[in-house]
């Protein structure tokens, strides 16, 4: 049995935890146990000495992805949701995964106002005041995909419809990148 990992990739705010959580609890009920790894979860646990530099984000994805290529190795599946602003980290992370089975990249690319507009944590406006002095799509880049299987506009894909594409480039269903 093969598995397939998602990695959810956008600026703070473009959807990732609110499509994992609604994936995720998807999956589950229909009895498919699934490997959750969220960036901030895994920047407390597994790379809590980790700062913001570029090596420091890269780095963080690639342990996420080698995660990722564990739990697919044994079939599983694996759900991630990361900024990972990096293309070459991304890629880096897809190949630790595709050593072992299926990796989907999904692009949530809901534009910045509407990602600064939903920011619950405040964030973006510590950002904006510089009091956060790295903060991706502010005053740090995030590298569009390159090999996006699905792009997602959140503030104009309803979530169901969002978790219904997302689960069709799971499954390899169709090209969905558009």
């Amino acid at each position: 049995m093969s598995g397939v990992a998602v990695l959810l990739t956008g600026l703070s705010g473009a959807g990732k935890s609110t499509i994992t959580d609604a994936l995720v609890a998807e999956l589950e009920a229909e009895g498919t146990p699934v490997t959750v790894l969220d960036g901030d979860v895994v920047r407390t646990h597994l790379s809590s000495e980790l700062g913001f530099s570029r090596a420091d984000r890269d780095l963080n994805i690639r342990r996420i992805g080698w995660v990722a290529g564990e739990v697919v190795k044994h079939g599983g599946t694996a759900v991630i949701a990361a900024i990972a602003p990096f293309e070459e980290a991304r890629e880096q992370a897809r190949a630790l995964v595709e050593a072992h089975g299926r990796f989907v990249l999904v692009h949530l690319s809901t534009p910045l106002e509407v990602c600064e507009a939903r920011d619950v944590k405040g964030l973006y406006a510590k950002a904006r005041a510089g009091e956060i002095p790295t903060f991706t799509g502010v005053s740090d880049p995030y590298e569009e995909p390159v090999r996006a299987e699905l792009r997602v506009d959140t503030s104009v894909v309803p979530l169901p419809d969002a978790v219904a594409q997302v689960r069709a480039a799971m499954a390899g269903v169709g090209d969905s990148s558009a």
